[in-house]
């Protein structure tokens, strides 16, 4: 899950300063230094309080809450989906950034698959069975 966290952080951090065109360069073309410095304070701003509940949420699935199980499930197949959009929208031979820029939704689906494992049961105690 900390991969995904990374891998979120890293793509921005490459969308937005590194890969060309870039996302700085973009926005500077249409609101300006000023509101391309703004529109990526709140970009990363709101991908900072994300990953922060993502991270809480993490937590609490450690901490045996079903709950925050279900979450995380939902989160990784939404990830899958969004995975497949994005690649599919690229053509049939994605470029290499394209790919790159899945990492962190294939990072997060594959964080979901051994919550439901078999071994998983003993972490995740459901409701309480009658004899």
């Amino acid at each position: 899950m900390l991969m995904a966290v990374a891998a979120n952080v890293a793509v921005w951090v490459l969308g937005s300063f590194v890969v060309e065109p870039t996302g700085l360069d973009d926005l500077t073309a249409t609101d300006g230094a000023g509101g391309a410095a703004r529109q990526l304070a709140v970009s990363g701003g709101a991908l900072i309080v994300v990953l922060a509940g993502w991270l809480a949420v993490g937590v609490k699935m450690r901490a045996g809450r079903g709950w925050a199980r279900t979450v995380l499930g939902i989160a990784g197949a939404a990830s899958l989906v969004f995975a497949a959009t994005d690649l599919g929208m690229d053509g049939l031979w994605p470029d290499a950034w394209s790919v790159l820029a899945t990492l962190p939704d294939l990072l997060t689906a594959a964080v979901a698959v051994p919550l439901y494992l078999p071994a998983a049961r003993a972490h995740f105690p459901g409701p309480a069975r009658r004899a």
